[in-house]
């Protein structure tokens, strides 16, 4: 068999359900919140914010658990969908890709973050109070004193963490999955599909979690926030790269370096101070940490150039996840 058609077979429909659910974001954004599969995962999660006599346990089970039955219930319907395909007289991966691309789709977010995003940058100039509010849907902290460049600064780095873990680690979930099933998938089409989008859920599920109960507040929360820290270090790191390609500055992230351990989580500090490298901003949260802190805070013109920024390296993942999928095709199609 050549190797085009060794090719061709397998990684065709993974690549079709990324390139699916990359237009549904661009064109869409969000799917309704009153069915995306995040929303309905979140009301799982309600009912273990709560107190437990045995708070670790319970939240080991729920970080274990939970992401498993997203991850069973998201590769599941893709594999129903390719089996349900020959009785509707189509041809499974017609069926399979559209349902793939969809439920990828619900994992990742990028239109969405650089709109809110951009939204607060725009109000920092013309109506600050307006946009302490709306800097709420990107990031927890208290933002009733900031000042506009403060709030640009909180914007940037939000910007930045959010690709991490909206956009870049469904990404790294949906190669994972599909480079297994590349695998020991052989010419079956449907296996690293399923697993691709298997994974995606998987690693928005972790995510998830820990944004709902990864407090020290939220005991039950413990084992949510450690996985989510092992889970994140290959996406956050991947983000940072992205951003310092995105930026033709591969040195923005030896500058990097030097800051990403400030913050006080373990990953969320390098596609900041990427982003501050990059853009050559000091990026802060008062009182916690300074990126690049010898340098002034983000103008507007600095944060229009993040939103855009942010934008290009999301379209670097994208590049770097279909490109590894082709290369590990290729290995497969040749061993």
């Amino acid at each position: 068999m050549s190797l085009p058609a060794t090719l061709g077979l397998p990684v065709v429909a993974p690549l079709a359900a990324l390139a699916l659910a990359v237009a549904l974001d661009l064109a869409i954004g969000e799917p309704p919140a009153r069915v995306h599969p995040v929303a309905l995962f979140g009301s799982l999660v309600e009912p273990i914010d709560r107190s437990w006599s045995r708070p670790r346990s319970v939240g080991v089970a729920a970080a274990v658990g939970l992401p498993t039955v997203a991850a069973v219930i998201a590769g599941g319907t893709v594999w129903g969908a390719a089996a349900l395909a020959p009785r509707l007289g189509v041809g499974a991966r017609l069926l399979a890709v559209p349902v793939a691309g969809g439920l990828l789709f619900s994992t990742v977010s990028l239109r969405m973050l650089r709109e809110v995003t951009a939204e607060v940058v725009a109000l920092t100039e013309t109506d600050p109070d307006a946009a302490r509010e709306s800097i709420r849907a990107l990031v927890g902290r208290d933002t009733g004193d900031l000042s506009p460049g403060a709030l640009r600064s909180a914007a940037v780095e939000s910007a930045a963490e959010n690709l991490a873990d909206g956009f870049v680690a469904p990404l790294v979930g949906f190669a994972a999955g599909a480079t297994v099933g590349l695998a020991v998938g052989g010419s079956e089409a449907v296996l690293p599909l399923a697993l691709g989008v298997a994974g995606a859920a998987w690693a928005k599920a972790v995510n998830t979690l820990d944004s709902m109960l990864g407090y020290r507040s939220k005991p039950a929360g413990w084992a949510s926030a450690r996985l989510d820290d092992a889970v994140m270090f290959l996406p956050a790191r991947a983000t940072a790269g992205c951003l310092a390609v995105a930026a033709g500055s591969v040195g923005a992230l030896s500058r990097a370096r030097s800051w990403a351990r400030e913050p006080g989580s373990p990953n969320s500090g390098w596609p900041m101070a990427t982003a501050a490298a990059a853009l050559d901003v000091r990026l802060a949260k008062p009182g916690h940490y300074a990126l690049n802190p010898t340098a002034a805070a983000p103008s507007v013109a600095d944060a229009e150039r993040a939103v855009r920024l942010v934008g290009v390296a999301g379209g670097v993942a994208v590049a770097g996840t279909a490109g590894w999928l082709a290369a590990v095709a290729g290995v497969v199609a040749w061993s």
